[in-house]
């Protein structure tokens, strides 16, 4: 068979958070890269790229949703009408994913492959998710199944207070954690959301102590997690703090803070005082152990100069998903992708062979997790003065996401 499969590419290469997209689509690169004999190695720009595997061009129609719904619908919008491509695959901000999925995948019949952007809701509620949206990317719900019952099941914490951004991200993550905590009988105390970018910690943080809380959980990205994480480091609390590894830029941050507060160098005993996780993973480097990872960790390292970070999983399944459907349906088309993806194990992952499974229910990949602590960070390819250890805990794909029957899962396709 040959052909070739257009794909619109929709993520943010300007801005603060530019990382973001770029590691998305260093992930999806390499998983074209993996698939082909080919190289296929280019920088994370705006433009037209093309991997080829076997007698297949994939072209990647690359545009910059600056993290805006309105440019992500847009530039969306200008692919699909314009361009005619086969399919769509992108977004990092879960308010342009859900806005794309709403305003033109459902509408226009456009199979999308949506990631990064993580909130639980995107292929948990009815008005985004359809038979044209899939996600192999990891959401907040796995974070919080993952993270939840292991707070609930290994530590000592009968009482948390949780604080979450104040848009779909934040408030996905603060609802699936407290699903999932009361679930395990540990006690919601309250819970507070803040506009990105909050700095004045010392209050809220106060108010958990004064509340009893043994823990928090934190949902928030970088433009608010170091304020949060120097206040905590300043005060005298009694509780930890819970939640996800981060990426780079932000884990980097916190690490500067962390030096700055406990003196360097940086040690495990020093680090395990601190009051902080153990933490979710969604993916990084260290936590899984197969000859995919590791054929991933050295050439995605060999051409970025970086291990792959937080997304680079997700996005790496998502191609090697899409040249799989191609390559079982025997055809280019978007829609016969589409049949190929549904219900897909997919076979080559970071993760592992056969480590992602899109559910038929609503088009998410289900994955495992992991559970690390965080020690000083001895790997030259990750700039920051932290990471996470090997996997304290693996939670399998069968428990990491919002069951079919939940109250939570109002997607049904």
């Amino acid at each position: 068979m040959s052909g070739t499969v257009s794909i619109g590419v929709l993520q943010p290469l300007s801005g603060s958070l530019s990382y973001y997209g770029e590691q998305a689509l260093y992930g999806f690169f390499q998983g074209f890269n993996y698939k082909g004999d080919d190289d296929f190695a280019p920088e994370a720009s705006t433009g037209t790229k093309t991997a080829t595997v076997g007698d297949v061009d994939y072209e990647l129609i690359i545009r910059d949703t600056e993290l805006a719904a309105d440019t992500a619908q847009s530039a969306a919008q200008d692919l699909v009408t314009n361009e005619d491509v086969d399919m769509l695959f992108g977004c990092t901000s879960s308010a342009s994913a859900s806005r794309v999925a709403t305003t033109v995948s459902k509408q226009a019949d456009v199979t999308t492959m949506l990631g990064p952007a993580a909130s639980a809701s995107i292929t948990s509620n009815s008005e985004t998710c359809g038979e044209q949206v899939f996600r192999a990317s990891e959401n907040v719900a796995m974070d919080a199944r993952s993270g939840g019952k292991y707070v609930a099941e290994n530590t000592d914490v009968e009482s948390v207070y949780m604080y979450g951004a104040d848009y779909s991200f934040g408030r996905s993550v603060v609802n699936n954690y407290r699903t999932v905590l009361e679930a395990n009988g540990v006690e919601v105390v309250d819970e507070k959301f803040f506009e990105r970018g909050y700095s004045e910690w010392q209050g809220p943080l106060d108010n958990a102590e004064s509340a009893g809380a043994d823990g928090i959980v934190a949902g928030f990205t970088v433009q608010t997690l170091p304020a949060m994480f120097t206040a905590y480091l300043n005060g005298d609390y009694s509780y930890d703090v819970y939640g996800g590894f981060a990426t780079q830029i932000t884990t980097g941050i916190i690490g500067q803070t962390l030096q700055g507060e406990l003196g360097e160098p940086l040690t495990e005993e020093k680090l395990s005082n601190a009051g902080l996780g153990p933490f979710t993973s969604r993916y990084h480097w260290n936590q899984y152990d197969n000859e995919i990872n590791d054929a991933f960790v050295e050439s995605y390292t060999d051409a970025y100069g970086i291990v792959p970070d937080l997304f680079t999983s997700g996005t790496f399944t998502a191609a090697s998903a899409i040249v799989q459907a191609v390559e079982e349906e025997g055809s280019t088309s978007g829609a016969d992708i589409r049949t190929g993806l549904t219900g897909m194990t997919v076979t080559d992952t970071p993760k592992g062979e056969n480590g992602y499974t899109f559910q038929e229910y609503n088009n998410q990949a289900r994955s495992a997790m992991t559970i690390a602590n965080v020690v000083p960070n001895d790997e030259d390819n990750w700039d920051a003065a932290i990471r996470p250890s090997e996997p304290a805990e693996t939670i399998p794909a069968s428990e990491t996401t919002i069951p079919e029957d939940s109250p939570d899962m109002g997607c049904s396709l």
